[in-house]
């Protein structure tokens, strides 16, 4: 208990800065005015997924649903003849075709829209976070780097030319697999009785915070390793920085807080593109005094990344 107590302080301390840093907002708004083609692309997120894919929703669950109810009702004293009460065939034959026409709603204009939503999206993220970085570079912003200058450039650990290249694409290989399997962990957990929400809670924000600040340790060359082990030395500060993002969406239907996280989202990859992770951290060490215990965030999912990941050499042998 003692050693939890010891905790309590630096963890509490390092998320609120967390969450403060996440919380500021107004880094979007500079970024915008910095660049036109950034500006572009976030006015195009906004167009997409909130005009268009929550204004969807809402047409459906305003307009539509409430007309199918209006044309076949649910219950049979709301049926234009009371004769009709007594053939319950009749009401479920209206209870079937009004699923019926929600449900092809849904299959020839939501699930598409969210596949399309889902694909663009991702590549307007990309072009967001480069067109952010690109000013950080241009302005010579070095304090909003994503580690100290000596942790981002390490030339003597790592290979020159097409060793760099191979070692880069392992690197983005072994990321995306990992991150994968770190998300079915965290909706598996969600299910676990009693504390499945607050841990899932907190590792979507973990998971959050990750895949925001990813584009700018890419974009600074950060070695997979020492983010990781920079990610998990300082898991409440990103833990807090991440709950702007999942708190939103987390009591929303799936699709409506898909819709909301996709306008989110880039808004957050630009305060994280602003944030002076490391730097923040150190100045709060006098107030924490640096006690805190590293949690190895992605064990679970290291572990089974290289399980899956040995199954094709194997593969290769067999054949």
């Amino acid at each position: 208990m003692e050693s939890l107590a010891s905790q309590a302080r630096p963890a509490a301390v390092l998320w609120l800065a967390g969450f403060l840093q996440a919380a500021r907002l107004h880094r979007v708004v500079s970024f915008c005015a910095s660049s036109r083609a950034l500006s572009i692309r976030i006015a195009q997120c906004f167009l997409l997924n909130g005009l268009i894919f929550l204004g969807s929703l809402l047409i459906l669950k305003s307009v539509v649903i409430p007309t199918l109810l209006w044309i076949l009702p649910e219950q049979c004293n709301q049926l234009g003849g009371g004769h009709l009460c007594d053939h319950k065939v009749a009401v479920a034959m209206y209870s079937f075709l009004r699923s019926g026409l929600v449900e092809i709603f849904y299959v020839f204009w939501f699930y598409p829209l969210y596949i399309f939503s889902f694909i663009l999206s991702a590549l307007w993220y990309n072009d967001i976070a480069k067109h952010a970085l690109d000013v950080v570079k241009s302005k010579s912003l070095d304090s909003t780097r994503a580690l100290d200058a000596h942790n981002i450039t390490e030339p003597e650990d790592r290979p020159e030319g097409f060793d760099r290249v191979a070692l880069g694409i392992g690197e983005q290989v072994y990321s995306i697999l990992l991150l994968t399997i770190f998300f079915v962990e965290v909706s598996v957990i969600g299910y676990v009785p009693y504390f499945g929400k607050a841990m899932n809670f907190l590792l979507l924000s973990l998971m959050y915070a990750y895949y925001c600040f990813e584009y700018k340790w890419n974009f600074f060359a950060v070695s997979l390793n020492k983010r990781l082990d920079f990610f998990e030395s300082n898991w409440a500060f990103f833990a807090g920085f991440g709950g702007p993002c999942v708190l939103p969406i987390f009591f929303l239907s799936p699709l409506t807080s898909y819709g909301v996280m996709a306008i989110l989202y880039p808004l957050f990859v630009l305060t994280a593109a602003g944030t002076q992770a490391e730097q923040a951290i150190d100045e709060l060490k006098p107030a924490h005094e640096g006690k805190l215990q590293r949690i190895p965030v992605f064990f679970v999912a290291k572990k089974l990344t290289m399980q899956v990941l040995q199954l094709f050499p194997a593969a290769g042998k067999e054949e």
